[in-house]
């Protein structure tokens, strides 16, 4: 018996003996059996770390993102996709004729805030020539799409091409007079004059539309 226990073994003895005789046995058994088990737990290897406050905050609830809100069609940024009540009367019988699809329009317009923008950046061209007269017929469906008049400003259509480094500045009254079966009435270019797409144009512009949605 180590030395440490057999001291503190007749220290408990000695303890007991100065209770009642008929309590003594009972008074030395606690005194052992604590001092047995303090000493136990002295010599047991160190548990782990209590758990900080941190650990012990209740985790933040998974709230759903606004994202799960948000109406079907519209992205974080407010933008939506075309539906059939966006468009002009005149827009939705066009699409009947030639087979447009709200899908293809989708592929090339959204709506944000209420406004129609254009979503499509290649022309899929490299002419310039083309890129104009292309650029000429995506502006009138954007304002028919708002009026009902498939007609672009010449104008919107010399900044349009300028910003995608497509411009001819000496060919472009000459390249819409090379396409005039494309806009009706059409005889020489006028700043002022809008370029109202005739029923080829209408024709040019569906296949060009399914071509860019595709």
């Amino acid at each position: 018996m180590p030395d440490d226990l057999k001291d503190r073994v007749l220290e408990i003895v000695s303890i007991a003996k100065e209770c009642p005789d008929n309590l003594q046995p009972l008074c030395f058994e606690l005194l052992l059996r604590d001092y047995l088990a303090s000493r136990q737990a002295r010599s047991a290897p160190p548990g782990p770390p209590p758990p900080t406050r941190e650990a012990m905050a209740p985790a933040e609830p998974d709230f759903p993102s606004d994202d799960q809100f948000r109406p079907t069609g519209e992205t974080a940024t407010g933008q939506q996709d075309l539906k059939a009540g966006d468009l002009h009367v005149k827009v939705r019988k066009f699409m009947e004729r030639h087979s447009i699809t709200l899908d293809h329009l989708n592929q090339l317009f959204f709506k944000e805030n209420g406004e129609i923008k254009p979503l499509y950046e290649d022309l899929k061209t490299t002419r310039m020539a083309e890129s104009q007269i292309r650029a000429a017929l995506l502006l009138a469906l954007l304002s028919a799409m708002k009026t009902g008049e498939f007609a672009a400003d010449g104008e919107a259509v010399r900044s349009e091409v300028q910003q995608r480094k497509a411009y001819d500045k000496t060919n472009f009254a000459k390249n819409f007079k090379n396409s005039a079966n494309l806009f009706e009435g059409f005889e020489s270019y006028e700043k002022e004059a809008p370029l109202r797409l005739s029923e080829d144009g209408r024709k040019e512009l569906a296949e060009l539309i399914k071509e860019l949605a595709r």
